[in-house]
């Protein structure tokens, strides 16, 4: 197997400087389609690492962004970190790409691809969803706002960081390698570590839900998909279910599910083995 190695990339788009990585596979002329990996809210783009990794490995052409806000990208001087600023980032990037990606988005970078591909008819070819319906339970969305808001003053140590994600997310292993947290923290003047992103992100406000997830607009958008769509759940997730997949796929009739069933919300980091095989067996499907 081919060692292949992440290129930094870095854009400017609306006035911010977003960063981010690129594998180039080695076939990657065999796959027109580029593939765009978009990471979570409060995650960075390192957590695509070994899902990126992989898909070069089959060929393929593959960008991991920081979303706006989060990781090496600049955050936003005016604290506007609503949908339709993902979502015209998303946009001006995909104008820099030779031909249209296969969006793959998780969680906020769901959202974010689920919009702008019903949006923007043509933008993509496909469309790849991890653990992403319109309708999600309200519980497993306050259960991540508790875990974001609840570290917002920083940690003392890194392994109070490992201790953290550990108590989050119990069916995964807590980490050894603490070296590795530092993709996700960075230390501060004050000796503290802080997540990698901008607190402003997730300020808890009467209007926070809908900043991030516009029922209205995510309904609307998902009507207006007709590109190849997977949707991957995880099966021990506790932000989607099967009532909320049925309203999905009542919405993206032509949509397809894969369920990862040790997974839960973090789909790709809790069984990326088994995430990158569903992926892999759509874009073989779809000749993509």
């Amino acid at each position: 197997m081919v060692d292949i190695s992440a290129q930094n990339i870095s854009y400017e788009m609306n006035g911010l400087q977003i960063c981010g990585d690129r594998w180039v596979g080695e076939r990657s002329s065999d796959h027109v389609s580029p593939i765009v990996l978009l990471h979570g809210g409060g995650q960075t783009r390192h957590s695509w690492d070994r899902s990126a990794a992989a898909l070069a490995q089959r060929g393929y052409d593959v960008y991991s962004l920081d979303l706006r806000g989060h990781g090496d990208s600049d955050w936003a001087p005016d604290k506007d970190y609503a949908i339709g600023a993902f979502v015209g980032d998303l946009v001006e990037f995909v104008k820099t790409l030779d031909a249209a990606p296969i969006l793959v988005g998780a969680s906020l970078g769901g959202i974010t691809s689920l919009c702008t591909v019903g949006e923007h008819p043509g933008i993509a070819t496909a469309l790849i969803l991890v653990d992403v319906v319109v309708d999600v339970e309200p519980a497993g969305i306050d259960r991540i706002k508790k875990f974001m808001t609840t570290h917002v003053d920083g940690f003392a140590t890194l392994d109070e960081v490992a201790d953290a994600v550990a108590a989050y997310n119990p069916e995964r292993k807590r980490t050894r390698n603490l070296d590795g947290l530092r993709k996700n923290v960075r230390q501060h003047d004050d000796g503290r570590w802080y997540w990698h992103w901008d607190p402003e992100f997730i300020r808890s406000d009467d209007d926070e839900p809908r900043r991030h997830t516009d029922p209205a607009r995510l309904t609307a958008a998902a009507r207006q998909v007709t590109v190849p769509t997977l949707i991957v759940r995880g099966g021990k997730s506790d932000v989607v279910s099967d009532a909320g997949i049925a309203s999905m796929l009542k919405l993206v009739p032509h949509g397809e599910v894969a369920d990862v069933s040790a997974a839960g919300h973090m789909v790709a980091g809790d069984d990326n083995q088994v995430f990158a095989a569903a992926i892999e067996s759509f874009l073989e499907r779809h000749r993509l």
